[in-house]
This record gives C-alpha cells, sequence and structure tokens, in this order.
C-alpha cells in the first residue's frame, strides 16, 4: 500500500521530456513516445501540446500546462545560453576575448604590438564560438553516470535548482511563484524607468548621477561614491553578505590606503612620465590584483583537485572497477532496494535513456578536428599543434573540474584558463605573438571545461525532476549554439554604442579584461614589465590570499562568515569601490527587510534583486540604440569644487 500511495502521488502526468507516462494505481504504465525535436519544441514553447485526451486510458487527460520536466528542459537551455555571456563564462566579453581589443592594450602600454592586438568583429566572434563551444558538452557526456548514479555527487546549485522546480509544481508553490512574477515586473518596470530618467543627464563626460560625489570630491577622486545604479544594487541583494563587505574591505585597503600612499612614491618607486603605465601606479593597481587572484585561485585549486583525487580514491577503493566505470553501451548494476521509491524511479529514467558513448566520443574527435583546422585561420598566432595538445589535455581537465564541481558547486574554469596563458603564451613567445595566443588558448580551454560542469550541473537537475538526459543534452546544444549568436550579437551592440567601453572611467569599465591581457603579458614578458618594489608586493599579497583562505577552512563556517574572501577582495583593486558601495547598500536594504519581515524578504528578495538587475539591463539596449542613432542627451550634470565653480561662472559672466 505504501508503493501505491507513492504512486498515487504521482499519478498526475509526468512528462519525461521525450515521453508521457502516467501511472495507474495498479502499479502499471502507459507510455505514448514523441520524437525529441516535438518535445524540444514543446518545451520551447514554439509548438502547442498536441491532444492526447483520446488516447490516454481510464479518461485521465493531459492539460495544455508547462510541467517540471519541461521547466527543466527550458532553464536548461536559457543557461546554456546565458553561460556564453558572463564576465568570466566561455565567451569572453569582459575577460580573455575583450582583453585582445586595442582599447585595452593601450592601457598596458606593453606588448600592445599589431600581432598582439585583434579588435572584436561580429564575424569571427561567432565563429569561434562556435568551433570551441561544443567540446565540452562531448567530454563528459560518457561519464554522466558515474557522476550522478554511482558517486553521488551534490552538484549544490543544480540540486537547489531542482528543489526549486519542483516546489513550483505545487499549489502552494505556483501561487508563490505568481506573486513573485508581479513583484519583479514591479521593480523591472522602476529599474528601466529610473534609468531612462538619468539618460538625461549624462551628455558629457564624467555627467549624470553615475558620477555623483556622496562623501565628497576627496572621496570620489579616489573611487569612493554611491553612483545609484540599479543593477549593483540588485547583484547587491543576491550575493551573500561576506562578499560584498569583501568588496568594500578590499576598496577600503587599495583606493583608501595604499594607492595614496604609492601615489606619494612617485619619482621614487616610479617615474612621472610611466604614471600611467604598467610601469607606474597602474602597475601596482594590476599586478597586486593579479597576484590575489592567482593566490584564491591556486589555493581552491589545489583544494578542490586535493577533494577530488581524495574522493576518486574513496569511491575506486570501495567498489569494481568494471561496474564504476559507466559508459553509455555498458551495463548497469541493478539498482538497490534500499533506495527511496523517488531514486528508484529517478535512477531508472537517467540510465534508460542513454547517449551512446560512441556519439561523444566520435562528436568531440569530429569538432577538435575541425577546431585544429579553423581556430589557426581566425588566431594565426595560435598554431594547429597548439589546439591538438589542449584537446589532448581538456578532457582530463574538464572531468576534473566536473566533479570538483560536484563536490564543492566551485568551477575553475578561470583558473584552467591562466594555465593556458601562461604555458601557451610562453611557448609561443613575445616575438612570435604569444599575448594573443594565450588569451586565445585560454578562450578554448574555458570553453571545454565550463561547458563540462555546466552539464553535469543541469544533468544532477534533470535527475532530480525526473527529466530525459537526451532531451537535456539537446536543449544545452541548442541553448549554446543560440548563445553563439546571440552573445556577440549584443556585445557588439555595446562595442558599437559605447566607445569608452573598457576604459576605467567609462560605465563599463571591464577590469577583467585589463587583468587577462597582463597576465598574458607577465607569461611571455617575464617580471621586468613590473615597477619598483611591485613584484615583492606581488608576492605578499599572493601568500596573504593563500594564508587567508587557509584560516577560513581552518577556523569553521560560524568563524569563517566573518574572515574577507580574497577573490571578492581583489576586484575593486582596479575599478575602485564604487559598485562596492551599491552592493552593500543592496545588502543592507535586505538586512533591514529581514529584521522587518524575514518570510517576505526571503520569499521576494530575489525577485526584487532580478527586477532591479533586469530593468537596467534592458535599458542599455534601448539607450545604445540612441547612442548608434546619434541622439544625445539634453542635460549635463556634473559636481564642481567651489573654487572651480567661481572659475566657470567668472569665464561665462566675461
Amino acid at each position: 500500500m505504501a508503493e501505491s500511495t507513492d504512486l498515487e502521488s504521482l499519478r498526475c502526468e509526468l512528462y519525461f521530456g521525450d515521453f508521457v507516462q502516467l501511472y495507474s494505481d495498479e502499479t502499471q504504465s502507459h507510455h505514448w513516445r514523441y520524437s525529441i525535436p516535438q518535445c524540444l519544441c514543446w518545451s520551447l514553447g514554439l509548438l502547442p501540446r498536441q491532444d492526447l485526451d483520446k488516447a490516454s486510458p481510464q479518461g485521465w487527460t493531459l492539460k495544455a500546462t508547462i510541467y517540471r520536466q519541461e521547466n527543466t528542459v527550458i532553464q536548461t537551455c536559457v543557461v546554456a545560453t546565458s553561460g556564453i555571456a558572463l564576465a568570466h563564462g566561455a565567451g569572453g566579453f569582459g575577460s580573455y576575448l575583450f582583453a585582445m581589443s586595442e582599447a585595452v592594450a593601450k592601457q598596458s602600454t606593453e606588448s600592445n604590438a599589431a600581432r598582439n592586438i585583434k579588435n572584436p568583429s561580429l564575424g569571427w566572434m561567432i565563429g569561434f564560438l562556435f568551433v570551441v563551444s561544443f567540446l565540452g558538452l562531448f567530454s563528459v557526456v560518457p561519464l554522466r553516470k558515474i557522476m550522478i548514479i554511482d558517486f553521488k555527487l551534490i552538484y549544490p546549485s543544480g540540486t537547489a535548482t531542482a528543489h526549486l522546480i519542483n516546489s513550483f509544481h505545487t499549489p502552494q508553490g505556483a501561487k508563490l511563484a505568481k506573486k513573485q512574477v508581479r513583484e519583479l515586473g514591479k521593480f523591472f518596470s522602476f529599474s528601466f524607468l529610473w534609468g531612462f530618467f538619468q539618460w538625461f543627464f549624462t551628455a558629457g563626460d564624467d555627467c549624470g548621477f553615475i558620477n555623483f560625489p556622496t562623501f565628497g570630491l576627496k572621496a570620489y577622486q579616489n573611487k569612493f561614491y554611491f553612483d545609484f545604479s540599479a543593477t549593483y544594487v540588485g547583484v547587491g541583494m543576491i550575493c551573500p553578505y561576506l562578499i560584498n563587505v569583501s568588496l568594500l574591505v578590499g576598496a577600503i585597503l587599495s583606493w583608501g590606503i595604499m594607492w595614496p600612499l604609492i601615489n606619494n612614491r612617485k619619482g621614487d618607486w616610479y617615474s612621472e612620465e610611466h604614471s600611467s603605465g604598467l610601469h607606474g601606479l597602474q602597475g601596482y593597481k594590476v599586478f597586486i590584483a593579479i597576484a590575489l587572484i592567482l593566490g584564491d585561485g591556486a589555493y581552491n585549486f589545489f583544494k578542490v583537485l586535493g577533494r577530488t583525487l581524495f574522493g576518486l580514491y574513496q569511491q575506486f577503493n570501495t567498489k569494481d572497477i568494471s561496474t564504476v566505470l559507466p559508459v553509455a553501451n555498458r551495463s548497469s548494476p541493478v539498482i538497490s532496494p534500499t533506495l527511496s521509491y523517488d531514486d528508484q524511479k529517478r535512477s531508472e529514467l537517467f540510465l534508460g535513456d542513454q547517449i551512446p558513448s560512441w556519439f561523444a566520443v566520435g562528436g568531440y574527435v569530429i569538432i577538435a578536428i575541425i577546431s585544429a583546422i579553423t581556430v589557426p585561420h581566425i588566431f594565426h598566432q595560435l598554431k594547429w599543434y597548439y589546439i591538438v595538445v589542449i584537446y589532448i589535455i581538456a578532457p582530463i581537465l574538464a572531468f576534473c573540474n566536473a566533479y570538483g564541481c560536484g563536490l564543492t558547486d566551485w568551477s575553475l574554469a578561470s583558473t584552467y584558463g591562466k594555465l593556458a596563458i601562461f604555458t601557451i603564451g610562453a611557448w609561443a613567445g613575445a616575438a612570435n605573438g604569444g599575448v594573443l595566443a594565450g588569451l586565445a588558448a585560454c578562450g578554448v580551454m574555458m570553453n571545454i571545461v565550463s561547458t563540462a560542469s555546466d552539464l553535469m550541473q543541469d544533468f544532477k537537475t534533470g535527475y532530480m525532476t525526473l527529466a530525459s538526459p537526451r532531451s537535456m543534452f539537446v536543449s544545452q546544444v541548442i541553448g549554446t549554439a543560440m548563445g553563439c549568436i546571440i552573445s556577440p550579437c549584443v556585445f557588439w551592440l555595446f562595442y558599437k554604442a559605447f566607445h569608452d567601453l573598457g576604459l576605467p572611467s567609462s560605465e563599463y569599465p571591464a577590469p577583467f579584461a585589463l587583468v587577462y591581457r597582463n597576465m598574458s603579458i607577465l607569461g611571455v614578458e617575464g617580471f621586468s614589465a613590473l615597477p619598483k618594489h611591485c613584484l615583492t608586493l606581488c608576492y605578499i599579497f599572493f601568500a596573504a590570499a593563500i594564508v587567508i583562505n587557509a584560516i577560513r577552512d581552518t577556523v569553521g563556517k560560524k568563524r569563517a562568515r566573518f574572515i574577507p574572501i580574497p577573490m571578492a577582495m581583489a576586484i575593486p583593486f582596479y575599478i575602485g569601490g564604487y559598485f562596492a558601495i551599491d552592493m552593500c547598500i543592496g545588502s543592507l536594504i535586505l538586512f533591514i527587510w529581514r529584521k522587518i519581515n524575514k518570510a517576505k524578504a526571503d520569499a521576494f528578495g530575489p525577485a526584487v534583486a532580478s527586477g532591479l538587475i533586469c530593468g537596467d539591463g534592458i535599458w542599455t539596449l534601448p539607450s545604445s540604440i540612441l547612442s548608434l542613432a546619434g541622439v544625445k542627451p539634453p542635460i549635463c550634470m556634473k559636481f564642481l569644487s567651489r573654487n572651480q565653480n567661481a572659475k566657470v561662472d567668472g569665464f561665462l559672466n566675461s
């Protein structure tokens, strides 16, 4: 009877992505199979669901609604599309790809010869992403069973997404979701209109609310001010308190203490003529931030690698290797009867919907060959044998990244990308365009290891929501293909509309682009580009990042929440503390809201934050179109000191 009760709870329609299954009270099942293209079109809302009332037994009906399995397929497609656009995502628009441009090269003043510069162009960006973005999807597909079923890896983000999707498909969850969507719409409208209002006051350089000297002009010169950004306030509401506080601590340490002190050493530590390049204050800002990032990345890399190797040792030490290493064509072990009924059904579906190993291996080899032929035509500095070496090593690193992500929820794609920067850049050499070769190699490596871990996260979500792995794989491919087209087009729109894109003083400074370029310079040219005492400070901050992380892991979770995170501290070292102030204000809003009504804050906080982010983000599209059309804002709102204002008034009156 207990099993019958479980089945009764699942008696409603279960849509598995590539087939519909209805359970009867007698534990019998009935199947109606459809093609994967039909199911994907249903999942993506491109086709209406067919009326299956006549085919269903016992008068059961299939309602034309979105089921949890369809939601899973849809979110897989959306995440794959948006993942390419992220700053540290596969596309690299805020990191390695934009680092190749002339705008970023001028800021570094080193290795900016023509052989180390490749300005963005819509054609080569789309082509490059298409030939390198699908390899990671094929690299770990044969091992999806070992990750999800045998090793039972948690994949916290994938599991959390599954629980969220499952919660929506309850009467209470559906009711709450409607309210959350309503709140998102309200704050989306507010954020969009606020961005539209601000646009009227930005007719010149340093104009508008984004340059409001909240704490005075001196603090404004040192990048401490509130710039009224709805996006960063919303991000601050989503990010943990510790992240936002770490950003603020990093801003105070760098722009509040270190840079003013180093600036006072001008003429001693660096000369006046090099004050704007890497041999001046800019070098301290960039390379100390790099040292913090590398220190944090190195610590987490070896920590995750250690846990990965230890976990693999335990798994292989307790199981028969022949049953642990699963491929799609090998028979699966009998599902343990001790599993709960839900887990048994999940495992049956997950193991029954196979993706053949020959398909995964063949797909990887074919795409690798195409990529090895095509990429050197896009980047002449990146030779075909560099790419072959990357593709031989990449599946191992993709497995390590996917396994480590399952344990810790921490993807080390950017760390593997930095490894490619230093190795391939040094191999190519400065005379042969090593800077550009290193950045391109970084893109190839990041695409493989990042998409591999993302796909495994989505497989975990599908396992928890009873979605078809095969449909999810196809959805991931579709989403990746969409991202390869949509993301470069959006970036191209920004690149053409905002001519100061990537500059420190612009609305979109892209700090990591300069960081990645200077990493490549460091790998190719060594430490000759560093100003006086910069290397010593880099050693200190590299070691400090490792020590801080070690202390955080030692003292326990309760005390670790009071210790800042080095990676977050490094971000404001270059761009300043204004966005950290925005994010801390977002945290403050959420903190006060939770004190007043914790239940409402937890339920609607993410929706409010998403509305603020999306509204401000969507406004950038019409503002870009206005800029491309030559429409200028009518007003410049600028702030001057009393003495400057008197001079301006005197000039105008004369």
